[in-house]
């Protein structure tokens, strides 16, 4: 039998050598960075990174080994580009968004938000800009967008993100279809309210209209009562529109208690979600791509190359330079089967040298990457 405390011995004695290689590794990486910054070569060579992975591999014994040791030294390789993306001066900005020092907005601003006048989203809208704007109602997420694009509007506001049902998978894939920049945000707390004609009983309803999101996020109420049909709906303000006009009492929506006033209705079960604490993320939206000093989150997209570990690489890029990321979404390339994007965000500003740093990085090693907005959470 061995003696465990000699092969730990050995191991320690070992572990110290590789510590010291590898500090001698960063002084001749070093060097390296000093003569690209001299002549201005980039960072990362995939070609010759592959070559030396394969050879080292190559160099190893039996297959667990090879696999080991192409791995431990991607790691190493990974951080040695994160040493040099920091000390080489960089004179080109990382992003074209321009520092304002506040999100102006007046009585003249027009600002766009999706649903029916009583939408939730009218509500975050109200909020966040907290002075009168011209609020203009639009049916759908496309046409928010398009408005700001086009300069129909100073501002858009959209669902993003709910607390219980998870990302508004539209919406992710509209920030790339559109030049346009979040940003602000704003999030609010989500009361679910089954609305209907003055005098209805629930023993009447048979149907009852909301949005997707409405249904789902009250979805173990509408199971309690399988004698209503639920049927999706533009959205919950409009659904409350509907029945209010259609003057039916078989109907009901999902719907805001603003909603049900706006509109003359009755409230006829109240927070009926299944999570109490049911919040949405709202982002507001501008044609210009601007941040202010007290943004604090970044959100981003970027597309990887179909590799195994690609993903790590490139969040490792805010493990070394101290970001917290607090969200990651993933959503399919369009003709592209099985291959995803990454909506990412991260806390910082754009003014801070680790968030730049990071974004060199990944905008060197990613296929594709681009800013969506730097905002005040």
């Amino acid at each position: 039998m061995i003696d465990l405390s000699v092969s730990r011995q050995q191991i320690d004695e070992i572990d110290s050598q590789i510590v010291e290689l590898f500090e001698k590794r960063m002084m001749v990486a070093n060097e390296v960075a000093k003569y690209k910054m001299e002549t201005g070569k980039k960072v990362y060579d995939r070609q010759r990174e592959e070559e030396k992975l394969e050879r080292l591999s190559a160099m190893s014994h039996g297959e667990f080994n090879g696999h080991a040791v192409r791995e431990l030294f991607s790691q190493i390789m990974s951080i040695s580009r994160k040493y040099q993306y920091g000390v080489l001066p960089h004179t080109e900005d990382v992003t074209d968004f321009a520092r304002q020092e506040k999100i102006s907005a007046g009585a003249d601003t027009k600002v766009y938000y999706f649903g029916a006048p009583g939408s939730h989203t009218q509500q975050a809208m109200e909020s966040f800009f907290e002075t009168q704007v011209q609020g203009i109602s639009c049916q759908s997420f496309h046409g928010v967008m398009e408005a700001v694009q086009e300069g129909e509007a100073d501002y858009g506001v959209l669902p993003i993100e709910n607390s219980s049902t998870g990302g508004i998978t539209a919406n992710y894939d509209l920030l790339l279809d559109f030049r346009n920049a979040i940003v602000g945000q704003y999030v609010m707390k989500i009361d679910q309210c089954l609305v209907g004609l003055p005098g209805t009983s629930l023993r009447d309803i048979r149907t009852v209209y909301s949005h997707p999101q409405g249904l789902a996020q009250c979805s173990i109420y509408m199971n309690e009562h399988p004698e209503y049909t639920g049927i999706e709906y533009g959205s919950t303000a409009a659904a409350a529109q509907k029945v209010a006009k259609d003057q039916d009492l078989v109907q009901a929506a999902i719907a805001s208690r603003r909603a049900a006033k706006e509109y003359g209705l009755e409230v006829l079960a109240d927070s009926i979600q299944q999570e109490k604490n049911n919040c949405t993320r709202f982002i507001i939206i501008g044609q210009k791509e601007i941040y202010t000093p007290d943004s604090n989150k970044l959100a981003l997209c970027i597309e990887l190359p179909h590799k195994s570990g690609s993903l790590y690489q490139i969040l490792s890029h805010f493990l070394y330079n101290d970001l917290n990321m607090t969200q990651i979404e993933s959503r399919p390339i369009p003709g592209r089967n099985w291959e995803y994007r990454f909506f990412v965000d991260v806390e910082g500003n754009l003014d801070d040298p680790a968030v730049q740093n990071a974004l060199r990085g990944i905008r060197e090693e990613a296929a594709f990457m681009r800013v969506l907005g730097n905002f005040r959470a």
